[in-house]
């Protein structure tokens, strides 16, 4: 009869146990998807990212969907959020509205100092576009891979910032390339066609076979130094050392919060 008791009293204790586990991952849950850009497939995998992302940097990487933000903007929806959700105290969260085509990102923490806002307009310029298609899953990747970078940037003590910003994509520079070498050969082309049209003309090394004989008469000749009064001043340096960092606010909760947005 007491090892039933001792059974009970331990299903029960498990039980308990389990459901508080339950809700409170319930409150930290990374991928919130309410307005249900993803398919299942898809959140599965942007899920296990941001865990991996914020177990790796003990902070909380968070994606927000929701259609309406009622009376709320992008910012004050973005920060309320983070804070009354039970999300640590550093952290990153990616908002993002359809109803009118809103995204923000709050930072608070560490995330701020990993986040600059030269950082974010770089990091927008990656993972916004892809937005603007409807490709979520694409923008939602981007952003966690991004995040994972920046993080690792700040903790190796030199944050990304307007003086050391990401290079940008090696595919973009061989695309560069190719446009180059592609304009030079038509230009090359185009050249030699108009060069094959003057059958007549033939070069000269002279100045004197340019001239007509006897229509130039110079009665006088005299040469006349012109000088310049060239004033020096030293260039304005990038500000390099100044302007950079992180603008903050304030949320509803009194809890400071940096980061940005825009539409889509």
């Amino acid at each position: 009869m007491k090892n039933k008791i001792f059974a009970l009293i331990f299903a029960l204790v498990f039980c308990f146990s389990s459901v508080c586990t339950v809700f409170a991952a319930r409150d930290s849950v990374l991928l919130v998807d309410n307005d249900d850009l993803l398919t299942s497939f898809e959140e599965d995998e942007i899920l296990e990212m941001l865990e991996d992302v914020s177990s790796k940097h003990d902070m909380d990487i968070v994606i927000v969907t929701e259609y309406s933000l009622g009376d709320k903007s992008a910012m004050e929806f973005a920060d309320d959020y983070y804070d009354y959700n039970g999300y640590k105290k550093d952290g990153i969260l990616l908002l993002v509205s359809t109803e009118y085509s809103d995204w923000h990102v709050s930072t608070t923490g560490y995330g701020i100092t990993a986040i600059t806002d030269a950082g974010l307009e770089h990091m927008s310029d990656r993972f916004v576009p892809y937005m603007s298609e409807g490709d979520f899953y694409t923008a939602f990747i981007t952003f966690v891979e991004l995040s994972d970078e920046f993080i690792a940037q700040a903790k190796s003590g030199d944050p990304y910032d307007i003086h050391n910003l990401p290079k940008a994509p090696f595919e973009f520079g061989i695309s560069l390339i190719i446009s180059l070498v592609i304009a030079f050969v038509i230009a090359l082309i185009a050249t030699g066609v108009m060069r094959g049209k003057l059958k007549t003309v033939r070069s000269s090394y002279e100045a004197n076979d340019y001239l007509k004989e006897g229509s130039l008469d110079v009665t006088r000749s005299q040469d006349i130094f012109l000088y310049v009064d060239l004033k020096c001043r030293p260039r304005p340096k990038s500000d390099e050392s100044g302007g950079g960092g992180s603008s903050t606010h304030f949320s509803s909760s009194g809890t400071s919060h940096g980061g940005g947005g825009g539409k889509f």
